[in-house]
């Protein structure tokens, strides 16, 4: 694997960028057909999620969402580092994020972080999730964004 070409890298980390502003807005349809060929895992989750409709489910079902219709939430994705061999057709990323949010209940702060390893595969010429593996690291006060304890999902003595 390598940097592979600008065209494979750009869509690759369009569709990283994409996911953190479909979850703002709250377009759980738009992350569900993200993951149409794919599935999201992590610590603490009931399994593989996946297929655009158990995606949909999952963060309809677990996440709050606002008067205004979003999440209240910025969701950052940085220090992306992309792996992509174009003859298989299949990369690999990993990064870190950063969730922040400010609603009437709560001043604007920080309050998940962690990293996401994601696999890609690439079908009629066009990029997709094949899965995202979430690492939550660090929690702060999500009652406001979650309807489910992220502490589950942080292994012991790591925050």
């Amino acid at each position: 694997m390598g940097a592979g070409t600008w065209e494979s890298h750009h869509a690759i980390t369009a569709l990283m960028f994409r996911y953190a502003e479909m979850i703002d807005a709250a377009d759980f349809e738009g992350i569900g057909a993200l993951f149409a060929r794919g599935r999201i895992t992590g610590r603490g989750m009931p399994g593989a999620i996946e297929g655009a409709e158990a995606v949909r489910d999952l963060y309809a079902g677990t996440n709050r969402v606002h008067p205004d219709g979003t999440l209240r939430t910025r969701h950052l994705t940085t220090n992306v580092l992309t792996d992509i061999d174009e003859e298989s057709g299949t990369a690999t990323a990993r990064s870190s994020f950063l969730v922040l949010q400010a609603t009437s209940e709560l001043a604007f702060q920080p309050i998940v972080a962690g990293r996401y390893h994601d696999r890609f595969g690439r079908t009629d010429a066009e990029w997709h999730f094949v899965e995202r593996e979430m690492r939550v690291e660090q929690v702060g006060d999500v009652r406001e964004h979650l309807r489910i304890d992220l502490g589950e999902m942080i292994p012991s003595g790591d925050c």
